[in-house]
């Protein structure tokens, strides 16, 4: 079985890849998930503000391969039967730590969007919407607290997405065709 990372910026269109996959049979294993199930289970409301408090709180009681470590059993039960997407991995610390358990069976897709691009569509996305100033001090808050940028300079795939839906999904499909 495969198991498919897919890192970038908040915006760059992870979730639409992860989707291409989920299409392609890849079961997804969505890392946030588990920053909206501690909002829930605290009575937050779902905003940057919070998002980012739970989200320092896990890495300081969990260090910064929280997010991957605390989704080793779902994606490794997700392995058993299928091949596997990961939505949003955010760290260098949480790279590291899939690369050596799974070693050969883990790759890296990154999706690049420019800022401007990536806040643009954060202002119109239907779900946990951004303004230009959250948007940003997320950008800042990803590179200098998540060390986002290693899997993202090590992705053993890259997607440019400045253009249309279809084009994403064709560059992601042609992905696809070389994992197989």
């Amino acid at each position: 079985m495969k198991l498919v990372a897919i890192v970038g910026m908040t915006g760059a269109g992870k979730s639409e890849v992860a989707r291409v996959f989920e299409e392609h049979g890849f079961e997804k294993v969505r890392l946030g998930d588990i920053t909206d199930e501690e909002l829930t289970n605290k009575g937050l409301e779902p905003n940057e503000e919070n998002e980012r408090t739970i989200r320092e709180e896990l890495r300081k009681k969990y260090g910064m391969a929280a997010y991957a470590r605390l989704s080793l059993p779902r994606i490794d039960s997700s392995l058993k039967s299928s091949n596997v997407v990961v939505d949003g991995l955010y760290s260098w610390e949480e790279y590291t730590l899939l690369k050596e358990r799974y070693g050969e069976k883990f790759s890296v897709l990154a999706v690049w969007s420019s800022p401007a691009t990536r806040h643009a569509r954060l202002a119109h996305r239907a779900k946990r919407p951004l303004t230009l100033e959250e948007a940003a001090s997320r950008d800042k808050s990803e590179i200098e607290n998540s060390n986002k940028g290693g899997p993202i300079a090590m992705a053993d795939f890259t997607i440019v997405n400045e253009a249309s839906l279809e084009e994403l999904k064709r560059e992601t499909e042609q992905v696809l065709s070389i994992l197989k």
